[in-house]
């Protein structure tokens, strides 16, 4: 009887990730609040009816699209900030896992970039949420540092507010090139701004001052 129950589990899991696989492909040309339900089950060759069995509607299926497509980076990108190395090594390296992440996961940026601000609100709310905790450990790994003595938890959640916000656009414009079918030298003009940005905000971070009586936003 286990045995049987864990057939089952192992396969409803499977035909899970061909729904999640399949909208995918399909989101690569249109937006979600576009898509069709019956377009995805087509794709894998189930009922319409069989879908409910694994999401409630296309809004969760685009929610756990967004946890798949940024929960693997959060650790990736956490882990290189946490090191003691150079500002600047950590800038290069940090950009060259978002230029990697890009690379291998294209479908998967290309979806957030589209949604982040789409049409349906359970997606743009799950990649708001994702981005916000993206933010807390950035802020978390940033704190640990030297430089950071002395800051207040707002503005070092702000400096990790720019930083993830800077990856994201990095994210985008690198895949802007690849979709356009620029040349070469387009993506790694994303990339070579990238570093700019990110060594301009370096910069500012080392001459902060953290003034009682300064404004605040």
């Amino acid at each position: 009887m286990s045995h049987t129950v864990g057939v089952r589990q192992a396969q409803k899991q499977k035909t899970r990730q061909a729904l999640l696989d399949a909208a995918l492909g399909l989101l690569a040309e249109q937006s979600l609040s576009s898509l069709g339900l019956r377009e995805v089950t087509r794709v894998v060759g189930i009922a319409p009816t069989a879908f409910y069995r694994h999401f409630r509607d296309l809004g969760e299926l685009g929610v756990a699209l967004v946890e798949e497509a940024l929960g693997s980076l959060h650790s990736m990108v956490r882990a290189i900030l946490a090191e003691q190395a150079a500002a600047e090594e950590r800038i290069d390296r940090t950009v060259a896992v978002v230029e990697r992440h890009v690379r291998e996961h294209p479908a998967h940026v290309r979806f957030v970039a589209r949604e982040r601000h789409g049409g349906v609100r359970a997606v743009r709310q799950a990649i708001a949420g994702e981005l916000e905790r993206f933010g807390a450990e950035v802020a978390d790994a940033l704190r640990t540092q030297p430089v950071s003595r002395g800051w207040s938890d707002d503005d070092v959640r702000m400096l990790a507010d720019l930083y993830v916000d800077r990856l994201v656009t990095t994210a985008a414009a690198i895949l802007d090139a690849e979709d356009a079918g620029s040349p070469e030298g387009e993506r790694e003009r994303a990339v070579r701004v990238a570093r700019w940005q990110l060594r301009l905000i370096s910069i500012g971070r080392q001459h902060w001052k953290d003034e009682e009586s300064g404004e605040r936003p």
